[in-house]
């Protein structure tokens, strides 16, 4: 009889899990909400949520440094010829005329100008020793990449070219991919590309060919390291499927880790030339020329925060959730009940907030809800982490009256109460068997993956 009891409720639960399942939409949300109220059995309370910002145009809040430092031309004037016509050399530069100079934040103003703005660098006036150009952005703040980062040259694409990331402020450097026209000869790396990929291998570093062409190929003036070819590897063709891609970031740290920075960096190795062999006679052809750069992306917030503000030139999270820091990376002073822990997507859609908890309300394990672990006889619930009972009754949902711990029990001449009825078999192994999976704050998502 037990046994048969068992696992009907068993059934029942899977069947909890299932219709819960069901009711999740089917288009992904954005995590744009932090907390929202709603009504319960005790009133108007706060839902607290996994939230994070708007993806953005990064490039408006970057700080952009070249190595070295006078590489950029028109200090002094030069004049250049055009890469396919040696002949054609009627292209200025001279820093001190507004109309000839190409300082670096050309690279990130508005495109779309008649004439094309454009950063230019110095000419290859000392081949062959290499002409090396290192482009560092910088935005002091963690950054989540949300979209590919595209380079758009003015001039030739380079023939070599490493993209670079840093975690650390830009204190270690790690490749983010290599680019050349030959990637053995340049780089001892057989050539690859991100199709070539797989969910197992999307965290290798690449050596790429396709965007290293030389000046025949006018039109084709970008170079990108493609983050939306790397997302669909989880997430399906189009995206569509955004709840795996969130479920990997969310159990894979390695993976957030890969799409996280704080610093960009391009190295510039060896400009387009069009040819095997470098015209000497011919050095003004040769030079680096950006017109644009796009990194789409988002403050990284940890899940605690929807909006991210710039102030003083630097980007701060509005941290919800009882949080705080730059990246809301730690609870408030009074707020640490419990050690500090990061949103999280899981369950779809709202995720679980984590939030931080005040320090003084003892334990700190979740034990009500509004649902099915309800705080019973009058029972208040907590932040999910204790029942405030009222005067007449304790236990962890308030399920017991003070009395039976008291001399006479509940029954007792002393009492003034009725004998306490004690709850059903059913009740006490449906207890006892939802209990603990409710305890845990990873619900039944787990089960079903």
């Amino acid at each position: 009889m037990r046994f048969h009891l068992a696992l009907t409720l068993q059934a029942l639960w899977a069947g909890v899990c299932q219709s819960a399942m069901q009711h999740y939409p089917a288009a992904w949300g954005h995590y744009d909400v932090c907390k929202s109220q709603v009504y319960s059995d005790e009133g108007l309370t706060w839902d607290y949520m996994a939230c994070q910002p708007e993806a953005a145009d990064m490039t408006q809040y970057l700080k952009v440094t070249l190595d070295p430092p006078n590489i950029t031309c028109g200090d002094p004037p030069e004049t250049y010829c055009a890469l396919e016509n040696p002949y054609m050399c009627n292209n200025e530069c001279d820093a001190t005329t507004d109309e000839l100079a190409h300082p670096p934040e050309l690279m990130f103003d508005t495109e779309g100008r008649n004439p094309t703005t454009f950063w230019q660098s110095t000419s290859w006036k000392k081949y062959p020793k290499a002409l090396l150009v290192n482009i560092t952005l910088s935005w002091n703040k963690t950054i989540e990449l949300t979209d590919d980062i595209v380079l758009t040259f003015e001039s030739g694409r380079p023939e070599q070219m490493v993209l670079e990331k840093s975690l650390d402020y830009g204190r270690s450097w790690q490749p983010y991919q290599f680019y050349a026209t030959d990637c053995l000869d340049a780089f001892t790396m057989e050539p690859k590309t991100v199709q070539d990929l797989t969910q197992h291998t999307l965290l290798d570093i690449i050596c790429t060919e396709d965007y290293s062409r030389g000046y025949v190929w006018k039109n084709d003036k970008t170079v990108r390291f493609e983050i939306k070819d790397r997302f669909a590897l989880f997430a399906g063709p189009r995206l569509h499927n955004m709840a795996s891609l969130y479920g990997q970031l969310d159990t894979t740290k390695n993976l957030r880790d890969f799409f996280t920075i704080t610093d960009l960096r391009i190295r510039l190795l060896r400009p387009a030339t069009g040819a095997t062999m470098v015209d000497e006679n011919n050095l003004s052809r040769y030079f680096y020329a950006i017109s644009d750069i796009k990194v789409q992306g988002r403050c990284k917030c940890n899940l605690h925060a929807n909006s991210c503000v710039y102030d003083k030139e630097k980007l701060s999270c509005e941290c919800e959730h009882n949080t705080t820091g730059p990246d809301c990376g730690r609870c408030k002073k009074s707020y640490q009940g419990r050690a500090w822990s990061a949103g999280s997507y899981l369950p779809i859609p709202k995720g679980t907030a984590n939030t931080c908890i005040p320090s003084n309300i003892g334990p700190v394990t979740r034990v009500c809800d509004n649902e099915l672990l309800r705080c019973q006889n009058g029972g208040v619930c907590v932040n999910n982490v204790r029942c405030s009972c009222t005067s007449d009754y304790s236990g962890l949902l308030c399920e017991n009256h003070r009395c039976e711990s008291e001399l006479g029990g509940c029954g007792g001449p002393d009492s003034g109460q009725a004998p306490l009825t004690r709850p059903s078999l059913p009740g006490l192994l449906l207890l006892l068997l939802l209990g603990p999976a409710l305890l845990r704050d990873a619900s039944c998502w787990p089960a079903l993956l």
